[in-house]
This record gives structure tokens, sequence and C-alpha cells, in this order.
């Protein structure tokens, strides 16, 4: 049974910073790619950041410079790092995984349940 379960959200002030972790269980990390997204009320779920196997990481431009994905695979645990947070970056973060990088959002297999970051 796969669980992914999200920690580390928050209320911040805009300029400050976050640390999101996500520990998984019941699959090996290091085979899939793992993901950050998020979610505003009313919007649809967007892509943050994604780390693959090899440890490639790829950002959406809105959060390049800002956030860095990186994973631990001793500790089964996906992070992202966030610095210098803007109000805009307001969301739900969820992580995910699936057995290789998609860019279709739905095909993703494993959620989290989000954890909320609110920047003021």
């Amino acid at each position: 049974h796969v669980q992914l379960v999200e920690s580390g959200g928050g209320s911040v002030q805009a300029g400050g910073s976050l640390r999101l972790s996500c520990a998984a269980s019941g699959y090996t990390s290091r085979s899939y790619c793992r993901a950050w997204f998020r979610q505003v009320p009313g919007k649809e779920r967007e892509v943050v950041a994604r780390i693959n196997s090899d440890g490639t990481a790829l950002y959406a431009d809105s959060v390049k410079g800002q956030f860095t994905i990186s994973q631990d695979n001793a500790k089964n645990t996906l992070y992202l790092q966030m610095n210098s947070l803007k109000s805009e970056d307001t969301a739900m973060y969820y992580c995910a995984a699936h057995p290789y990088c998609s860019h279709i959002i739905d095909r993703w297999t494993y959620w989290g349940q989000g954890t909320q970051v609110t920047v003021s």
C-alpha cells in the first residue's frame, strides 16, 4: 500500500522560507518520478517541480531559482525548499509519485493529502 504524507506547510510572511517534506512508503522511491504540485481553489492543479529517478529536476517557470526539489532515497523522502515566498505561492501543495515523469497530471498514480502554504 503506497502512502505519501506531506508536512512542513504553514503560514509565513512574504520573503520567508518553508521546507516541505513528503515521506513515502510502499514503493521504492529510486524507481519513481516524484513531484510537487499546488492548487488554489477554483484553479487547476499545476506542477511546481519534479525529479526523476536519476535526480534530474525540472521546475515550473514561476518558481525557477526560488524553489528547490530534492530527495533522500535512504529516508524515502521528497523535499521542496521554498525561498523568497510571495503571496502568489499561497496554495495547497501536494506531493505525487508515478513510475515515470508524465506531463499529464491525471496520470500520476499516487498522491499525498496535501499541506497548506499561506504567504501573507
